[in-house]
């Protein structure tokens, strides 16, 4: 497994660590419950240096990303970040992704397990389209996201840039420990966030990770993992790949519309979901709230368990947990169409026994 910079640290805080798409990740601290809350409450350390971060540079590179993605890139100026995705000819989604404008070049952001497969596909159109040149920089790359309500202001100790300057999907350039380092705000647990992108070759990484640390010792800032970080990304109704979305799904069934700019002259899989569009998915990702209040902390649903209607399957869940915000059962998944109306009542199968569930549009707590 590689370690990412601050795998020591993780050992020494007496981490849980699991091979994450061939990373040595914390997936938990002190426990998933007792992260998640911290966050919603005060602010959590999470590592996320496992994704891939690669610059899409040269004469012709906002049209190539433009082509590649389904969001407009025209839209985003220098300091600004968009959330889009890339898809294939047929509609199929290849990996969600973020997109940072930083002046003379772009930054692609994208998911740890997909990192190989999106850079071979970026490679690939990139020969074909001329006057683009690609970097993969994610093994150099170190990354941290800070998150939580007191995430700014435990920040804003170790800066000098204004860090109330920097609004939802911007970024900007300053200094951390003496560390030349970009600094955005995306957030991926719905609350108010930072990330903080730098070069881990000239950084004292491990003297980063306990500054931060230190400086929110006031608020009980600490680590996080990976349990936390999904159960936060859940409640929020986002999205995780290879769960959620795959390449057997499209962004208009999995609620990824708001992305697809169809009024672009052009980009990868507009035919196909022009078409799509059209006639109508056949299916829709939802929310789902179970309603026996007795079994709502025991009855969890998971990845793949069956979705049932009058005893008829109509989808499957994708994820699904217990809210610690909630202290409820919540899951998404497909289903058909015709059966994504709020309030309707489904079953899902847990352990051999079918429980009711309502369906709810997420995010399933407003911040």
């Amino acid at each position: 497994m590689k370690k990412t910079p601050f795998f020591d640290a993780h050992v020494a805080a007496g981490a849980k660590i699991v091979d994450f798409n061939g990373y040595a990740m914390p997936v938990q601290f002190s426990g998933i419950i007792e992260e998640h809350n911290r966050v919603r409450a005060t602010a959590g350390v999470f590592d996320v240096s496992h994704m891939g971060e690669i610059e899409i540079g040269g004469e012709n590179a906002r049209e190539f990303v433009q082509y590649i993605t389904l969001n407009d890139v025209t839209k985003i100026a220098e300091g600004r970040a968009q959330y889009t995705a890339m898809t294939y000819e047929n509609g199929g989604l290849i990996d969600d992704l973020l997109v940072y404008h930083l002046g003379d070049k772009y930054m692609m952001v994208v998911n740890a397990g997909n990192k190989e497969k999106d850079l071979a596909w970026i490679q690939k159109q990139a020969a074909r389209f001329g006057g683009v040149t690609i970097k993969d920089i994610s093994d150099q790359t170190a990354l941290i996201a800070v998150q939580g309500p007191k995430s700014r202001e435990i920040l804003q100790r170790l800066t000098d840039v204004d860090l109330s300057e920097v609004k939802f999907y911007h970024l900007i350039k300053g200094k951390i420990e003496d560390t030349e380092m970009i600094i955005s705000r995306t957030g991926y647990t719905g609350e108010i966030g930072f990330e903080l992108y730098y070069d881990a070759a000239a950084a004292d990484n491990i003297g980063i990770w306990n500054t931060i640390l230190e400086a929110g010792k006031p608020e009980d800032i600490a680590p996080a993992g990976l349990g936390a970080r999904d159960t936060l990304r859940l409640e929020m109704g986002m999205l995780l790949y290879g769960n959620d979305m795959d390449e057997e799904t499209n962004p208009l069934e999995a609620g990824l519309g708001w992305i697809t700019k169809f009024e672009k002259e052009d980009f990868i899989g507009k035919e196909a979901l022009l078409k799509m569009k059209e006639t109508g998915v056949k299916r829709k990702l939802t929310g789902f709230k179970i309603i026996d209040e007795q079994m709502a902390r025991r009855a969890i649903p998971r990845h793949g368990f069956t979705i049932t209607l009058n005893g008829k399957e109509i989808g499957r869940v994708t994820s699904g947990t217990l809210s610690p915000t909630l202290q409820t059962s919540i899951a998404m998944g497909y289903i058909d169409r015709e059966h994504c109306d709020e309030g309707n009542e489904v079953k899902i199968s847990i352990r051999g026994k079918e429980m009711a569930f309502s369906v709810t549009k997420p995010p399933f707590i407003r911040r």
